[in-house]
C-alpha cells in the first residue's frame, strides 16, 4: 500500500503541484517559442516525455557505475543520445512539426527539465520510480504546452488544430502569437495553478496562501515567532535543545571561572 502511494505521488506531482513550466519555471524557452498552435505543443510535449523517460530509466540503472566526478557529462550524454533519437523519427515521420519545431527539438538536450531530474531524481531512486517521475513531469509540462497553446492558436489566429473556430466575423488577437501574448497566457496560467495549490491546500489544514515549506512542521523558527510559549509544537522541541544547549555552555563557563578564581586564592 505504502509503495502504491508513493508510486502515485511520483506520477501526479508533476501534473500540477511540480509542474515544470507552471510551478518550477522550467523549460520556459521552449514553451514561449513553440506553443503558437496545438500541433507544436502536443509534438514538443511529447518528444520531452519521451526523452525524459527514457534518461530517466537509463541514468537510474548507470546510477551506481557512473563515477560521480563526471556524472553531468555522463548524463548530458545519455540525454543526446535519446534526443537524436527522436530528432530522427521526427524528421523522417513528421517532417512539418520538425520544421516548426526548428531548433528547440534539439535543444532537449540542454532543457533544465530533462537534466534536472536526472541530478535531482533519477540518480538517486530505482527504475520504476524513475520511469514514472519522467512520465509525470513530462505529462505536465505537455499538458501545459497545449494548453498554452490553445489558447494562443484560439485567440491568434481563430484556429484549433488547423480548423476554423471562431466565425470570420470575429478578428483574431494577432498579439497572442506574439512574444507579448505568449507571456502574457503564461502569467495568467501560473497564477491559476497556484490558485488551484492554494485550494486544494485548505483542506488539508495548511493556511490559505502559506507555502508548506513556510510552516512550523518545516521551519524552526516560524513556531516560536507566531506563538513564544508553543514548545511542544513540531518544531519547539529543535527550539527547546537550543536553548538548553546555550544554558549548558553557560552552566559550564561559570563553573570554569569558578574553578579559575579558585586557583587564584590558592
Amino acid at each position: 500500500m505504502q509503495k502504491e502511494t508513493s508510486a502515485r505521488k511520483e506520477f501526479t506531482k508533476g501534473l500540477l503541484a511540480e509542474n515544470p513550466a507552471l510551478r518550477q519555471m522550467l523549460g520556459l524557452c521552449p514553451t514561449l517559442a513553440v506553443t503558437t498552435a496545438v500541433t507544436n505543443g502536443i509534438g514538443m510535449g511529447l518528444a520531452t516525455t519521451f526523452v525524459l523517460v527514457c534518461s530517466e530509466v537509463v541514468v537510474s540503472l548507470l546510477r551506481k557505475v557512473i563515477p560521480g566526478s563526471v556524472r553531468i557529462p555522463a548524463f548530458i550524454t545519455i540525454i543526446a543520445s535519446f534526443v537524436t533519437l527522436t530528432m530522427m523519427l521526427v524528421k523522417a515521420y513528421l517532417p512539418a512539426l520538425d520544421e516548426a519545431l526548428g531548433i528547440y527539438l534539439p535543444l532537449i538536450v540542454v532543457n533544465c527539465i530533462v537534466l534536472g531530474r536526472a541530478e535531482m531524481f533519477a540518480s538517486k531512486h530505482g527504475p520504476a520510480l524513475s520511469a514514472l517521475d519522467g512520465l509525470g513531469m513530462g505529462l505536465g509540462f505537455t499538458g501545459s504546452l497545449v494548453l498554452m497553446s490553445a489558447i494562443r492558436e484560439l485567440l491568434g489566429a481563430g484556429t484549433l488544430l488547423g480548423v476554423q473556430v471562431l466565425p470570420s466575423f470575429v478578428e483574431p488577437m494577432l498579439i497572442m502569437i506574439t512574444p507579448a501574448g505568449g507571456f502574457a497566457v503564461l502569467g495568467v496560467l501560473i497564477a491559476i495553478s497556484v490558485w488551484f495549490e492554494q485550494r486544494n491546500a485548505e483542506p488539508e489544514g495548511r493556511p490559505k496562501g502559506v507555502p508548506s515549506d513556510t510552516l512550523c512542521a518545516a521551519c524552526p523558527i516560524v513556531c516560536r515567532v507566531n506563538d513564544p510559549h508553543r514548545v511542544n509544537c513540531a518544531d519547539g522541541t529543535l527550539v527547546e535543545q537550543l536553548r538548553r544547549f546555550e544554558e549548558t555552555v553557560e552552566q559550564r563557563l561559570a563553573e570554569a571561572e569558578a574553578a579559575n578564581e579558585k586557583g587564584d586564592e590558592r
